[in-house]
């Protein structure tokens, strides 16, 4: 396990696709109730933009399967949500995984914010640079508590920890990473619920 500080760069990774598109967090979330934005269009706002999600392939989406298993450990009073919206302040991205507070019938109303969130998850293969520099800043700088990247090109559990909040450079000041033989703590609200094996994590 090493442990480094990280100073994540402020370029977006998106501002290179051919096509994009800006709205405020009030108009996409009016276009997707009204429903000129489906699950079908693969899309989420990132600090404001209409940014198409990158490709997964049997690799990412067999990962998460293997974690949701995992994450079976987490105590009453935590949900596990998978690929869905997180209303942040610039921003609607949709983890892989957010761990939050309540229950099934916690969010028909309301999509979790910051408070709400124990932890996200992201897995990256072909996501990796927006995982680690987008996604890092914008949940940084909304000071989500805890994330993780579930780096299978470099096969280890990047923890992020410590974020800055609002800034000019939102980051995280601390950042771990977990390599098989290594176990990961899951820490929600202070308290280590559970141990987990890298190789567990891992395809």
């Amino acid at each position: 396990m090493s442990t480094a500080a990280t100073s994540v760069p402020y370029t977006p990774t998106f501002l290179n696709d051919a096509s994009i598109a800006t709205f405020s967090t009030a108009r996409y979330d009016a276009m997707v109730k009204a429903g000129f934005l489906t699950p079908d269009d693969k899309v989420e706002l990132l600090e404001n933009y209409v940014v198409l999600k990158m490709p997964r392939d049997p690799a990412h989406d067999g990962t998460i399967d293997v974690i949701h298993d995992i994450l079976r450990v987490v105590p009453a009073g935590w949900f596990v949500r998978i690929q869905q919206t997180l209303a942040l302040i610039d921003s609607r991205p949709e983890p892989d995984f957010a761990i939050v507070r309540g229950n099934s019938r916690t969010y028909l109303t309301h999509h979790p914010t910051p408070p709400d969130v124990g932890l996200l998850i992201e897995v990256a293969n072909t996501s990796l640079m927006r995982d680690r520099q987008d996604k890092a800043r914008i949940y940084a700088r909304a000071n989500v508590v805890c994330y993780w990247i579930v780096n299978l090109e470099d096969r280890r559990i990047e923890v992020y920890t410590q974020p800055s909040g609002p800034g000019t450079s939102p980051a995280y000041a601390s950042v771990q990473h977990f390599v098989p033989g290594d176990v990961v703590p899951l820490v929600l609200n202070g308290t280590t619920v559970a141990s987990i094996p890298v190789a567990d994590l891992l395809p």
